[in-house]
């Protein structure tokens, strides 16, 4: 029985960069990654293009506006006209309206096209993860992915929507009435223009120190996400080792190290958004100051003073968004970084473009020459060889890291082979469809891994279209149907997340008939029996004996009853192979071999 560690260090995040097993880049510039995130508006292209087009025909209204207020005040309110009023101001009230449903149209295919976005991301990421290989996933953390899967792909929602459009929006009505000032009276249109690239300034600076701050932020968010989610997960663990008051230290720093990164982000923004509003404001008063002389002198009319303010209010509206929208855009990016990063990774197991489904109907296994290292970590398996005959049962035996677990892990291509290569009935599993490959291949992990669902649904994960018989079936060969009806629900009990209501034998029993259930050719049961008691274990190895007629079969072994029975028993020591063959020949010939039966085996099958 192995030593449970502090939940401090079974749970302590790991920051790490999810593209190691990307070929090395350089990474994108912003400019490339917000294209990017626009590309994926192309399948929803009617709905942008209306909103865009609602927007130019609203932003159109808003330059005909200030010209009948302009019209009113000196043909209607000057002339003391009350008609040409009333016509001013039913044009207005007509204007209103047709803006008002224009803009619901622009508000409505804007949020379709930018959730359609957020869809296909989250579908493409949810795609992604479940197809990159076990490499990825040792060095993942559910956390981060969370954060990365939900609230970048937000933010990048947020950026192909409104974002995005209330800065062409804003741009669009700049030009619009840039323009339209200009060819009222260029010497005052040009101090109102002036403020522009001011603004534009002002923009920008605060983009690139706010950009690597906002980055900061998605990261400490994931952590501080990852920490959630550990500390759930490690509750038991947590409560056993009485460390509940330090998990809450542990989660308030790294809740601190969030604040403080979100406080200085307020802190730069409230600084820009006060001094953005200074230098259209400036603007705004020069117009006034400089205007009203020229009504004063004459050379104005008042209607057009009034026009040109009603301008300027307009131009500081799409400078108050900019000031907004700017950081979000920003955030947004870098959280487009941390989705890309994933989208990118290229798998370390890939299918090859001519792979064929796999024929397999013996069953017989050869690992010629094989090697193995996880990353740049020493060598798991160094140069195994052995050969396993069609309904032969194998038993690995070895000390803690001897790379048994390795061994059964490369049969179904969770890794490939740093060298060497494996065959099954003569294929080589590098030329087969992964599918096909893991389809003829039952396995009882280790960490058994049951959903939040009900125990049907658990035992059918491999095969959804079996029929209830055949669900049974396979319970009863399992050892499972007998406590399965004791539940109040049957077969229908919900399991709980990761099967928290069942027992550790339970679980394991749920597990074994999952695998049994597909009807696999080859068989894996990695330490499938560790979590049930001896008189259990006697049941379900009386039931494995029926089950494995007719099916090669790969046993880790932790008792001395296992070995006994083995066709085969591979002997690994510090990743290579040392001995093989049977339980007398070994004892005769391994000295290893004895020191584990005397020291590992007998014991426990006495505590059994």
């Amino acid at each position: 029985m192995g030593v449970a560690l502090p939940s401090h260090l079974l749970y302590r995040p790991v920051h790490m960069k999810i593209s190691s097993s990307s070929p090395a880049s350089r990474s994108p510039s912003q400019v490339q990654t917000l294209l990017r995130c626009f590309g994926y508006l192309r399948p929803h292209w009617k709905a942008t293009a209306g909103a865009y087009g609602m927007m130019v025909l609203v932003d159109l209204i808003n330059m005909i506006n200030p010209q009948i207020i302009r019209w009113a005040i000196d043909h209607g309110i000057r002339t003391a006209s009350s008609s040409l009023l009333t016509l001013a101001v039913i044009g207005l009230l007509g204007l209103v309206i047709l803006k008002g449903v224009m803009t619901y149209f622009e508000g409505r295919w804007t949020e379709v096209a930018s959730q359609s976005v957020a869809y296909d991301l989250r579908n493409e990421l949810q795609r992604k993860i479940t197809l990159l290989s076990f490499s990825f996933h040792d060095q993942a953390e559910a956390g981060d992915l969370l954060s990365r899967a939900i609230q970048d792909v937000e933010r990048i929602r947020f950026l192909t929507g409104r974002a995005t459009f209330r800065v062409v929006e804003g741009a669009l009505l700049m030009l619009l009435t840039a323009a339209v000032l200009l060819s009222m009276n260029p010497r005052l249109a040009l101090m109102a223009v002036l403020i522009i690239p001011l603004l534009a300034v002002q923009s920008i600076r605060f983009g690139r120190v706010f950009r690597p701050l906002s980055m900061q932020i998605q990261k400490q968010l994931a952590a501080l996400t990852t920490r959630v989610e550990q500390n759930l997960r490690g509750a038991r663990v947590i409560k056993t080792f009485a460390q509940e008051d330090a998990e809450i230290e542990r989660f308030e720093a790294e809740n601190r190290r969030w604040f403080d990164l979100s406080a200085r982000s307020a802190r730069l923004q409230a600084w820009n958004m006060p001094l953005l509003h200074l230098i259209a404001n400036l603007g705004s008063v020069a117009i006034l100051a400089y205007g009203g002389t020229l009504v004063i002198e004459g050379s104005l009319s008042l209607g057009e003073l009034v026009a040109f303010t009603t301008y300027m209010a307009q131009l500081v509206a799409p400078v108050r968004f900019l000031g907004m929208i700017l950081p979000a855009i920003t955030m947004a990016a870098a959280s487009a970084e941390r989705v890309f990063e994933i989208l990118d990774t290229v798998p370390d197991v890939r299918e090859a473009p001519d792979a064929v489904p796999l024929r397999l109907t013996r069953g017989h296994v050869r690992f010629e020459n094989v090697s193995f290292s996880y990353g740049r970590r020493d060598e798991a398996l160094k140069d195994i060889s052995f050969e396993v005959q069609p309904n032969q049962v194998v038993a690995l035996l070895g000390p803690t890291g001897s790379g048994k677990t390795t061994v059964v892990n490369l049969i179904p291509r969770f890794y490939d082979p740093s060298s060497g290569r494996i065959l099954l009935d003569g294929q080589d599993i590098r030329t087969v469809t992964i599918a096909s490959l893991r389809g003829q291949i039952g396995m009882v992990l280790q960490d058994t891994t049951l959903f939040a669902a009900s125990i049907r649904e658990n035992i059918a994960f491999g095969r959804p279209d079996a029929s209830q018989e055949q669900i049974e079936a396979a319970a009863c060969a399992a050892q499972a149907d007998e406590f399965i009806r004791r539940m109040a629900n049957g077969y229908d009990t919900e399991v709980g997340e990761r099967g928290v209501t069942l027992s550790g034998g339970q679980k394991q029993r749920v597990a074994i008939a999952r695998a049994l259930l597909t009807d696999p050719r080859i068989l894996i049961l990695d330490d499938a029996t560790s979590s049930v008691d001896a008189e259990t274990e006697h049941l379900i190895q009386l039931a494995l004996q029926r089950v494995m007629e007719g099916r090669t079969t790969f046993v880790i072994a932790h008792r001395f009853s296992t070995v006994q029975r083995a066709d085969l028993i591979l002997l690994l020591e510090r990743g290579r192979l040392v001995a093989q063959g049977r339980h007398e020949d070994l004892l005769r010939t391994s000295a290893l071999y004895q020191r584990i039966v005397r020291e590992q085996l007998l014991p426990a099958e006495r505590k059994a």
